[in-house]
């Protein structure tokens, strides 16, 4: 079987730019919450000239304090569903809608590995959130395969996707 190949940065710079002239088009502004990506998505978006008429922060909440004391997951989301959970990535979404002055948030939350995983959550386990102030937020699961730098990168690349899709269809 082939392996995808993994997203370059002009692919993912193309992503993020889309997503960039289409926020400055309606005057909207978005914000990121990263855990495993470390940063990665904000730092894509961020690349673009002008993104600060449309990127208003990104914040790594890599651990379960920063998550709870940032973003509001409650901690006992994070002690019953764990930090790599569809109803913690939901929360992180709606916890940087209610905290930053923005009408987009995607978050995620995943394993990048090497190690971390488990038998429920193998390392390569994403979950991915996006939402809007009049967006419900909607989360997915992603098992992606390869190093961490992969993981990482696959992971942006869906989740700048998502976000993608999200704006064409929040008209």
């Amino acid at each position: 079987m082939a392996s995808i190949p993994i997203p370059d940065d002009n692919y993912l710079q193309a992503l993020a730019r889309a997503i960039g002239e289409r926020l400055l088009a309606r005057g909207q502004c978005i914000a990121t919450a990263e855990s495993c990506t470390g940063g990665l998505i904000a730092k894509l978006l961020t690349d673009i000239a002008g993104s600060s008429g449309w990127f208003e922060r990104g914040l790594v909440t890599y651990s379960n304090e920063a998550k709870h004391e940032l973003l509001g997951v409650p901690a006992e989301t994070l002690q019953r569903a764990g930090a790599v959970s569809a109803e913690t990535v939901q929360e992180m979404v709606q916890g940087l809608l209610k905290a930053a002055p923005v009408q987009w948030a995607v978050a995620v939350s995943g394993i990048a590995g090497p190690g971390g995983g488990s038998a429920d959550k193998p390392v390569g386990t994403v979950w991915i959130g996006w939402g809007g102030a009049e967006v419900a937020v909607s989360v997915s699961r992603f098992l992606f395969q390869g190093d961490r730098d992969a993981v990482r990168r696959f992971s942006a690349e869906a989740a700048l996707r998502g976000l993608e899709v999200l704006l064409q269809g929040g008209q």
